[in-house]
């Protein structure tokens, strides 16, 4: 499977653009053309199964910028999005940062805590529709949090990593004690403000970037935005103003955890809720629309391009290309391979820190790292 997948294999102390390999394939444009219109979308979401129900979305959303009767329209968008992002988040912290971050004596029982946690969760229960709501917030606040949500969110704000430190030195559980555990292994990252990926601030921007995808399909591998690489995940979001720190990777954690907090909130445009994470869909061409979600990992695009219609047939896909947040936050010479490369790889506490890098930037594929003289790679999925 990681062979259709792909795979990130890792060489911490490697100059860029060796210190990270990606082997993901651009699939979405193999499968995608030739396929009729209303079958992309599902097609999509079974591709990219992690995080299915976004591409469902923004595929749907992009054929409709073509033609706005040809699909069903997605029912209340910032709803889905807000659940299926809340779940998402859900899993990576019950899931992964047990097994990624907790160290060897205190992996079992860290991981069964979590587990029995997420039993537990109103929300994993998949009601189909329902929204984060008061079941969620009490579920934070009795499992993770040990205090209010909307609390815990607004010292958030205002104090960043020296609130998720304090909060997790004097609260107990599974989720302080394993963030405690992990600040050992931080590390700076490369996040300026000015490389964050927000095109769709505006739409001259997001049909710019249709227009480079028109031209060079090859950038859904290697994505650039203004000639550069961008990073995208939680941090960067439209409705969030810059940082006023230097986010850190374990800096990155609390933003995941801050963000799963403002899902469970009533909605607020812009602020909490069905009203916080952005998306929309525009033309960029003739028989051309680009369409855009934020979900869990950071921005996801769609482009799709219509062959000319047949009268009586259902049209069919000429072209399509995926710009995923792998792809950018592991871009060869992006934040993650910098980071990477600032490692020494004789570190003694190099696997540690190699897993907190990955757990902050979240890559939807396993990685594989490669220190240098080892003569057995250390495989695990992302």
């Amino acid at each position: 499977m990681n062979s259709l997948a792909g795979e990130l294999r890792l060489q911490p102390g490697a100059p860029v653009p060796h210190s990270l390999h990606s082997t993901r394939q651009a699939w979405a444009a193999r499968v995608g053309r030739d396929q009729p219109a209303n079958a992309l979308p599902g097609l999509l979401a079974g591709v990219f199964s992690l995080c299915g129900h976004s591409h469902r979305i923004a595929s749907q959303l992009a054929i409709r910028a073509i033609e706005p009767g040809l699909l069903p329209a997605p029912d209340a968008v910032p709803v889905q999005l807000q659940r299926e992002t809340a779940l998402e988040h859900l899993r990576r912290i019950g899931l992964d940062w047990p097994r990624l971050l907790a160290g060897p004596a205190g992996a079992d029982p860290i991981v069964a805590s979590a587990a029995r946690s997420l039993q537990r969760c109103p929300l994993t229960a998949r009601t189909p529709g329902v929204a984060p709501g008061p079941a969620l917030r009490q579920w934070l606040q009795d499992e993770w949090l040990q205090m209010a949500p909307a609390t815990w969110l607004r010292a958030w704000q205002a104090c960043g990593t020296d609130w998720l430190d304090d909060w997790s030195r004097r609260h107990r559980g599974w989720l302080p004690a394993l963030l405690q555990s992990a600040k050992a292994a931080d590390g700076p990252l490369n996040l300026a403000p000015a490389h964050a990926l927000r095109p769709h601030a505006r739409d001259e921007s997001m049909r710019a970037l249709g227009a480079a995808l028109a031209l060079r399909p090859d950038l859904a591998r290697r994505p650039l935005w203004q000639g550069h690489w961008a990073h995208t995940g939680t941090w960067s979001r439209l409705h969030l103003g810059e940082p006023a720190q230097a986010w850190g990777a374990w800096s990155l954690l609390g933003c995941r955890l801050a963000e799963l907090v403002r899902l469970s909130l009533p909605d607020e445009p812009g602020h909490a809720g069905a009203g916080w994470l952005a998306w929309g869909a525009l033309t960029t061409g003739p028989r051309q629309g680009l369409a855009w979600v934020e979900m869990a990992r950071g921005l996801l695009i769609h482009q799709v391009t219509l062959a000319a219609p047949v009268s009586g047939a259902m049209p069919v896909v000429a072209a399509c290309q995926v710009l995923a947040p792998t792809e950018w936050n592991f871009h060869p010479e992006g934040v993650a391979a910098q980071a990477l490369a600032g490692l020494p790889s004789d570190a003694p506490d190099l696997a540690p820190r190699v897993r907190l890098l990955m757990a902050a930037l979240d890559p939807c594929v396993p990685f594989e790292l490669t220190p240098k003289g080892a003569p057995n790679p250390e495989t695990c999925d992302a």
